[in-house]
């Protein structure tokens, strides 16, 4: 397991395949390990990829990736009960809404093994998390929003699930980051993982708030809608957007300046890493889960001198 934290250490080698979404059927005679998220979004790829590489590396076990059909708590609850009824022996889940689902997860834990990504459920019966430290991806949220704006301002923020723990802990985060300077985050907007919902948000936000000087896009879908709204306003460059993730509008948008820096994380190997953690788990092997029961892979700023770099880091990483 030295080399799982050695994983974590390296920040490209992570965010930069896509691929098509692994098998989903059933061998009878291999382990399943399933990666769960917590809905539709592009910002998943990177983890189909992740879960591709570990089975190329693991043939003797059946992985594969889920999407729910909904951003909805008893909708992801369903899923995981139907893969511990098909035999399931690990669950790696970003959970939805972890306050209002620790009976639902606690439920699968008893059934099977259950680790956490992407947003943490501490007060469950999961073995481990592997992800951001989504307080540390706030906080440099807020770094970018202090160098863009030294002499202060409104920030409006836009989340998928404002329920989730990754959700509150990246506000937390910033809000913390922010502390005893002139720059307020004023509120944040779910949208529930609607995209269509979410460029609403900040078209709705431009009229009702005309003081925004700044807008921060939680998810990784959010940038982009932002940039949309924006763009549609005729607003681009007028306002401050801090983004998180790598969406290629997000990494157009720093490049030419219109978004100030993306906070940006490493779902391929949490995939990755995950689904080897689960499966040596499974065979007896608890030496890669850490006390504390926390694997972080870090959060890195991408700027506008960094983009190139990191681009062809991502295009060499797929082989391209």
């Amino acid at each position: 397991m030295k080399q799982l934290k050695r994983n974590a250490a390296l920040f490209f080698a992570g965010l930069m395949l896509s691929a098509a979404p692994a098998a989903v059927s059933h061998a009878a005679d291999k382990p399943t390990l399933a990666f769960v998220v917590n809905g539709a979004s592009d910002f998943w790829k990177a983890a189909e990829a992740g879960v591709k590489k570990a089975q190329a590396e693991m043939p003797d076990y059946q992985m594969e990736l889920k999407y729910p059909e909904q951003a909805a708590v008893a909708i992801q609850q369903r899923l995981m009960e139907d893969l511990v009824s098909a035999g399931v022996k690990g669950i790696m889940v970003s959970a939805v809404d972890p306050k209002t689902q620790t009976d639902g997860l606690n439920k699968i834990g008893s059934q099977t093994a259950l680790f956490t990504t992407d947003s943490d459920a501490p007060k469950t019966n999961r073995v481990a998390y592997i992800g951001s430290s989504n307080v540390d991806a706030g906080k440099q949220a807020a770094e970018i929003a202090k160098k863009a704006m030294p002499d202060g301002g409104k920030c409006m923020g836009f989340v998928g699930l404002l329920g989730a723990d990754n959700a509150r802990e990246r506000i937390e985060g910033m809000k913390e980051g922010l502390k005893g300077t002139k720059i307020e985050l004023v509120d944040v907007r779910g949208d529930d993982i609607d995209q269509t919902r979410a460029k609403k948000n900040v078209e709705d936000a431009l009229v009702a708030s005309p003081d925004l000087t700044c807008m921060v896009g939680f998810y990784s879908y959010n940038t982009p809608r932002i940039y949309e709204a924006l763009r549609d306003a005729g607003k681009l460059g007028q306002i401050t957007v801090v983004g998180f993730d790598d969406d290629p509008i997000t990494l157009g948008g720093v490049k030419e300046g219109t978004i100030a820096a993306t906070v940006v994380q490493q779902p391929f190997e949490w995939a990755y890493q995950g689904m080897k953690l689960m499966a040596a788990y499974l065979k007896g092997d608890k030496s890669g889960v850490p006390a504390d029961g926390l694997i972080i892979i870090p959060t890195v700023i991408i700027g506008k001198d960094d983009v190139d770099k990191y681009a062809a880091n991502l295009k060499a990483m797929a082989g391209k």
